[in-house]
């Protein structure tokens, strides 16, 4: 390849709930997102991310939708005297049986609020206390944007702020791509910056499903209002408050029941509900959302 060009590469975010746990599909043995060359024979963008993601994952792919194009001039990237420019999709499945698939949070354990503060929360936080300190003409913005970021000193935990806890994780040198060790950094790192572009992924859908219904692209056709509720839960990184989401549910109008049940939650049998296909591509236009009133 000529040295001093470009290179356009597609690459997707594919992302499932399976056992109410967000899950990502990869390649190289979870180190990477599947991608593939932008080609002269793809028909357009999305085509040909959908003949790479069928060629690597064999896993067929419905809702698509462009995330982020990274041309960052210092991005690692495997062509001599060029660039890399990766075109990036999030994409919304239901997981089939296939190998690839990892949790989202084996990668950002720190994003898990289901439970509380996750494990490793306070010495992420405690490294980066200490780099805050390590430039004093800094160390008042550093101070602030480590408020900000990860909920500290008053300020409420967003869960829509995964990318920036990530890039600030990333500045400090807390993560394995910025070569901390495994020590200092749990989550489970990824080839070249595979791992900020999933970061954008979860911060995209994580905001999208408070005003979109893209929750049912992840769906079974059949499920329980708990069901739905988890997945919520999973993707977002939170506990909802069941009163709340049950009657933000309702008032949105997007689900129906299907008149019959299900006895798989090992209580009485649950209602299984679907959602109503003619509301949600009328309430597309307008913009719908699911709740996530925290519990």
């Amino acid at each position: 390849m000529p040295i001093g060009v470009a290179h356009a590469e597609l690459i997707a975010v594919l992302a499932a709930v399976t056992d109410d746990d967000p899950r990502v599909m990869t390649v190289r043995s979870g180190e990477a997102l599947p991608s593939g060359s932008f080609e002269m024979g793809h028909r357009t963008l999305q085509s040909g991310l959908r003949e790479w993601i069928q060629e690597q994952t064999a896993h067929p792919v419905g809702y698509l939708e462009q995330l982020y194009t990274f041309a960052d001039r210092d991005r690692q990237n495997e062509i001599l005297g060029g660039r890399t420019i990766s075109i990036s999709y999030l994409g919304l499945v239901r997981e089939h049986p296939a190998p690839g698939w990892h949790s989202w949070y084996e990668y950002f354990p720190w994003e898990d609020h289901r439970k509380g503060k996750p494990p490793v929360f306070d010495a992420l936080v405690d490294g980066l206390r200490r780099w805050e300190t390590t430039d004093a003409a800094r160390q008042q913005n550093r101070k602030r944007r480590i408020a900000f970021t990860f909920g500290l000193d008053g300020a409420a935990w967003n869960e829509d702020l995964a990318l920036q806890r990530y890039e600030l994780l990333y500045e400090a040198g807390l993560v394995a791509e910025a070569g901390a060790t495994v020590a200092e950094n749990p989550g489970r790192r990824m080839f070249a910056d595979h791992r900020r572009i999933l970061a954008t992924g979860i911060a995209r859908l994580r905001a999208k499903i408070k005003y979109r219904p893209v929750v049912f692209e992840l769906m079974a056709e059949s499920f329980t209002l708990l069901q739905l509720q988890r997945s919520v839960e999973a993707l977002s990184g939170l506990t909802l408050h069941k009163p709340n989401f049950r009657r933000l549910i309702d008032q949105q109008q997007l689900i129906e029941e299907t008149g019959e049940t299900t006895s798989e939650t090992g209580g009485r049998p649950a209602k299984l509900f679907r959602y109503r296909h003619a509301v949600v591509e009328e309430r597309a236009l307008s913009g719908s959302k699911l709740p996530l009133s925290r519990a």
